[in-house]
Formats: structure tokens, sequence, C-alpha cells
């Protein structure tokens, strides 16, 4: 039955394996702070999946959104864990329960992005998190959470490093390098996963984890006095510095804000490392910050998609936008110009000419109010033909439509 704690906490015995190690439920702020995010964007995340997976027609739907809500389910169990025993068994099952999201169209680069994202994660989880769990049960004794931690006077220092170090890289879902190569391979599955990935529950649980671990088992005056947590703070700094410049050359979009992500986590990872009110707050507020932020960007991602029917899905070509800012300074500068003898001159108009602005047909086409092609010259004076050129100044050309078979605007 649920018990309170000293009224600081709501409290729910699901399952006694032995004495003292259970799977146990408590309720405190940061917990619940991860699962009202998790919870309130997995139903925005599961409305927008629905337009978008429609759009594609896509296969297994019945499966997808089955492991859709079975994700949520294991978010709730990583925000709402009493103790490091139920923290790992609901982090292990995110993990599994993902799998099938990944690798949902069935491709080949699907499937291989699969095996990355379990080696990368059940390898960290096994091979590190769980051998920290059992190091923590034997020094401690318990493995309960508590305000304050508990490992202090459990062990010397030397012991103390080696073990936060444990738990900073097994937990692969904060993406921590070198550990995080799983999170931009994931990207091949369809863009609500990524935003389930990104934003709502795979590596908010895994920066959460990290948040709790430092709060309820080593404590922040621990870290503080002792300067444990230095170390994370460098690795912390160099992973934000690194992925922010991986980030600025992919020339895939949803790749960029795999690599963005990785850095933003870090920031949060960065706050509990500082190991002072300050920090704890910063880290907690950014893990609601970075969700808002991110699953809108990932709506953007998946809304150009489906707009563009790119085949990959993975919006490679990040070229077409490439000088778009030209291209809205010379609609601005069609919209507004008027010819020598004061006409205005329209962006429909075929075959208009003044100053640096040009505005003729495409070739081939017939002229119409939706397609038409903007030639401007910098450098021109107002006046001169469209071709003429000053020392400096450059023709460049715009080829702009409102049909959907085009790419849309793009300089050439």
């Amino acid at each position: 039955m649920p018990h309170t704690d000293g009224g600081a906490s709501l409290n729910l015995i699901l399952l006694e394996i032995v004495p003292q190690l259970r799977l146990a439920f408590a309720l405190e702020p940061l917990g619940l702070l991860f699962a009202l995010v998790a919870s309130g964007l997995w139903v925005v995340t599961s409305i927008y999946s629905i337009g978008y997976m429609r759009a594609h027609h896509e296969a297994h739907q019945t499966r997808f959104y089955t492991c859709f809500a079975l994700t949520l389910g294991a978010a709730m169990g990583i925000a709402l864990a009493g103790n490091l025993v139920t923290l790992f068994v609901f982090y292990e099952a995110m993990t599994l329960v993902t799998y099938p999201l990944v690798t949902h169209y069935g491709t080949e680069t699907a499937v291989r992005a699969g095996r990355v994202y379990l080696g990368y994660l059940l390898g960290t989880s096994i091979g590190l998190l769980l051998l920290a769990v059992t190091w923590t049960w034997i020094l401690a004794g318990t493995l309960d959470f508590q305000k304050g931690g508990f490992l202090a006077g459990k062990a010397d220092r030397t012991t103390l490093l080696v073990l936060l170090a444990l738990y900073a890289f097994g937990i692969g879902k904060a993406a921590l390098m070198p550990f995080h190569r799983w999170l931009p391979a994931a990207m091949v599955a369809p863009t609500p996963v990524s935003a389930l990935l990104h934003a709502v529950a795979v590596v908010k649980a895994g920066v959460f984890s990290v948040m709790k671990i430092v709060l309820y088992v080593f404590g922040t005056d621990l870290l503080h006095e002792t300067g444990l947590s230095v170390w994370l703070m460098y690795v912390a700094g160099a992973t934000i510095l690194i992925a922010s410049l991986i980030a600025l050359i992919q020339d895939d979009l949803k790749a960029r804000l795999a690599y963005s992500t990785v850095s933003q986590l870090s920031y949060i990872v960065l706050g509990a490392a500082l190991a002072n009110p300050a920090g704890i707050l910063g880290g907690s507020m950014h893990i609601l910050m970075h969700a808002f932020g991110k699953i809108t960007l990932f709506f953007c991602a998946g809304a150009i998609a489906v707009t563009t029917h790119e085949e990959e899905r993975l919006l490679r070509d990040l070229q077409t936008l490439k000088d778009i800012g030209w291209s809205f300074a010379a609609w601005s500068a069609v919209r507004g110009w008027r010819d020598p003898e004061g006409r205005a001159i329209q962006g429909t108009t075929a075959g208009a000419t003044s100053g640096p602005i040009s505005v003729t047909a495409p070739a081939g086409s017939a002229t119409s109010s939706t397609s038409f092609v903007v030639t401007a010259t910098s450098g021109a004076p107002r006046g001169a033909s469209p071709g003429s050129r000053q020392r400096g100044g450059r023709a460049r050309r715009c080829f702009w439509t409102a049909t959907s078979a085009s790419r849309g605007p793009g300089w050439r």
C-alpha cells in the first residue's frame, strides 16, 4: 500500500525480491518534473505521429503504437523509481521497447542502426551501470534513494571516484562522449520516434538518472567537499563543444539535430556535476526547456519530410536551403520595386525589369502567378540592366514556385 515518508514523498513497494532489495516507487520533486514532461509531451507526440504515419502510409502501425505506449510506461517507471533496482529495471525496459521503433522501416540501414543502438545502450548498462549498482549494494547495504545521498563515509575517495565514473558512462542514454554514437544512428527511425528519443523519454531518462544519482546516491555535499565530480565537468564541457562543432558540419537535418541533442544533454550533466543548488536547478530546468525546444524542431523536420516527399526521410540535401536569405531579399525587393516610370513591379509579372532586379518566366514554362525567375545583380545602379555589373557586383538567379513538385526557392 502507498504510504508517506515524513510527508516528503509518496512511496509504494511493488515487489520485495529479498530483504532490503525491492521494486519500489517514490514520488519526489525531480521525478515529478520528469513525469510531467514525459507524459505531457507524449500526448502531443502521439497526435503528431498519427498524421505523420498516415501521410507516409507506414506499415506495422499497430506494433509502432504499442511500443510507443510501452515507452511512456518505462519512462514513468524511471521517473518514479524509489531505488536503483527499480531505476535499472525500467531503464533496460525502455531500451528494449524502443528498439522496434528504431528499426521500424526494416531496411538494412535500420537494422544496422538498431544494432548500434542496442550495442551501446545494453553494453554500457550491463557492463558499467549494473556493476555500479552491485558495487553500491556491497558498499552501503541499501539501494534506496535518500535525500542527501547515502555513500558518504562508505568508501575511500578513489573508490567513489571510480563508482561515479561507472554511473556516468554506464548511463549511456545521457550520451556523454565517447558513448554517444547510438543517438545519431537512431535517426534512421521515423520522425515521431526521433522526437520520442530526443525530447520525451529516452535521452531525458538518461540525464534524469544522472541527476537522481548525484542527488540521492552520492549527495551534492559529498561531491562538493571531495571534488569527485570535477572530472565530470570537463567531460561534459568537452562533449558540449565537440558535439556542437560536429553538428555544424552535418548535411543531414536530423543528424544535425541529433548532435545538437548530444551537446544540450551535457549541459544538464554539467549542472549535476557542479553539485550546488544553482547547478541542480539549472540542470533540472534545462530538462524541461530542451524537451519543448527539441520536440518542436523534430516536428518541423517531420513536416519538411512529409511536404517534400523525401524518399529516405532523412533530409540529406540541406543544400536546397543554401542562400535562402538571398531568396527572401529578392522577393521583398521585387514586391516593392518600381520602374523608372514609377510603375510598381509585382513579383508575379514575367518579363519585368528594374534596377538590379529582373523578373522573368522560367524557360519553357507559361507565365503564371505561382512561378517566376528573379535575377538580382548586386552593385548595379538603379535603372541599369540586370546583366550590367560594377566592380564587385554579381548576378544571382532564383527560381520561385508555389507548386509542390518543385524543391522550392533556391538560388543558382
